[in-house]
């Protein structure tokens, strides 16, 4: 996409998050649900479908352009960019990397326009950042396969439309081998969503756990047509989802000293801003080094994942870095805050909770420490 194309896409997606979202924020903490106005426009705007090519009616955007669109995103309540963001990333990607011509035509026009809702159904009780342990299973009968297991934490499943849904199609295989991806109408016989899940934040981010129960599955939604693709597809799917997270946490970081800079110019202790007072200062300094760094992170492995350089390791140093850079920025921002980072009536109260989840979901920062380990010894021996 030209330069100018991508500016007048994102201008608008700027000016509508700060216009629209952020004063909804508090409406959408109270009902745990994103208005369907906000929907709406999302849709119109053509965020449902970002990250899927232009052939498949979306916006394809590059890396690079995806990491600032999810700055942007990062600016308001992570569950706004959740309603679109599986349909773009780790769910809408396994189709758009694994599926065969008739799949991408059946299903990524109307992901992209925000006709259906797309989640990911890989994590489950003794499966989650590593899914060597999936007990899902599919077995294949006559001419249908037949789908039983449970998923959990599953993103968007009570408003789901589609389940990229990961299970073993070969029982005699162990850890990742004989894992294969099928795409499951949410309507059918034998599917049912649990209720929603209680959780620390993200409120309007809708997860819950997901059953499979004798799904009849037709082997044309057996995702790219061959079996046992499922781990190469998630891994590929999570690694660019990394780089999309660690982006999305800059942009809340740079939101959270937002309010810590305001908030300390204009309250005062002592007749004074505490602005003024040196420790505040260093609270205010250690938060921005952090976020630039994140920043200047992202974009340049945004941009080696564009030319194909590095497509594994930096995303998985930028979610680590990143996803616990946030934590410390919004901790800050709530001792900024003094007393009433601790109250409900504070962004800042609600972003520490929310920013929580960023070093869990995707692989957590334990699994990226090794993921980025392995690759290191295993770069050493070339």
């Amino acid at each position: 996409m030209e330069n100018e194309d991508f500016e007048a896409i994102l201008e608008p997606v700027r000016a509508f998050i700060r216009r629209e979202v952020v004063p909804a924020e508090d409406e959408i903490e109270e009902t745990d649900r994103i208005p369907e106005r906000l929907k709406k426009q999302a849709a119109e705007m053509g965020l449902f479908g970002y990250a899927i090519p232009e052939e498949y009616g979306g916006l394809g955007f590059t890396m690079t352009e995806e990491v600032r669109l999810a700055i942007e995103l990062g600016w308001t309540t992570p569950s706004f960019r959740s309603m679109f963001g599986t349909n773009n990333g780790i769910a809408g990607q396994v189709l758009v990397n694994f599926g065969t011509e008739e799949q991408k035509h059946r299903f990524l026009p109307r992901l992209a326009s925000g006709e259906l809702v797309a989640s990911f159904a890989l994590t489950e009780s003794e499966a989650g950042s590593d899914p060597s342990g999936l007990r899902t299973k599919a077995i294949r009968t006559g001419d249908h396969y037949v789908l039983n297991g449970q998923k959990r934490f599953i993103t968007n499943a009570p408003d789901a439309d589609l389940f990229m849904v990961f299970a073993r199609t070969d029982e005699s295989t162990e850890g990742t081998k004989g894992i294969s991806v099928f795409a499951v109408d949410a309507t059918s016989e034998g599917v049912t969503i649990g209720p929603k899940d209680a959780k620390m934040g993200q409120r309007g981010a809708v997860t819950a756990e997901v059953f499979f129960d004798d799904v009849k599955v037709s082997p044309e939604d057996l995702v790219g047509g061959v079996e046992g693709e499922g781990f190469g597809a998630a891994m590929r799917s999570l690694a660019k989802g990394r780089l999309h997270i660690a982006a999305l946490c800059v942009g809340l970081a740079q939101r959270l000293l937002h309010e810590s800079v305001t908030h300390a110019s204009a309250s005062k202790q002592g007749g004074h801003p505490i602005a003024e007072f040196q420790l505040v200062q260093a609270m205010l300094a250690d938060s921005h080094t952090e976020m630039y760094a994140g920043r200047a992170m992202v974009l340049e492995a945004a941009r080696a994942y564009d030319d194909g350089t590095d497509q594994r390791l930096a995303p998985s140093s930028c979610k680590l870095f990143c996803s616990e850079m946030v934590d410390r920025v919004a901790d800050r921002a709530v001792q900024v805050h003094g007393g009433l980072g601790y109250m409900r009536s504070v962004p800042v109260e609600r972003f520490y909770r929310d920013a929580r989840l960023f070093r869990l979901y995707e692989g957590t920062s334990e699994v990226q420490r090794v993921i980025i380990a392995k690759l290191l010894v295993r770069g050493a021996g070339k």
